[in-house]
């Protein structure tokens, strides 16, 4: 499991997807703190919105924070309350 910061970019539209997905809404995440700039898709359950700074889970443990067992392999799990400063 890691924890990640990221920028919510965009929200993802799809007509068509897993029921088990029904509910959840899918961002697109600039991961913080890379080399090169690096996007992900996240589910989202607690409404993070564009341009807001959040907290990624990943990995197998994402599951113990949703609802249904679903194919999700980054989930948010906090929204920052403002943009976080890591000095070199």
């Amino acid at each position: 499991m890691n924890m990640l910061m990221g920028k919510v970019i965009s929200n993802v539209v799809s007509t068509r997807k897993l029921d088990s997905l029904q509910g959840y809404t899918l961002l697109v995440i600039e991961l913080m703190h890379q080399k090169q700039k690096e996007y992900r898709v996240a589910a989202d359950i607690i409404g993070a919105g564009k341009g807001e700074y959040v907290l990624l889970s990943t990995g197998e443990q994402v599951k113990h924070g949703l609802h249904r067992d679903t194919p999700v392999d980054m989930l948010v799990v906090g929204i920052i309350d403002s943009k976080p400063i890591v000095e070199s």
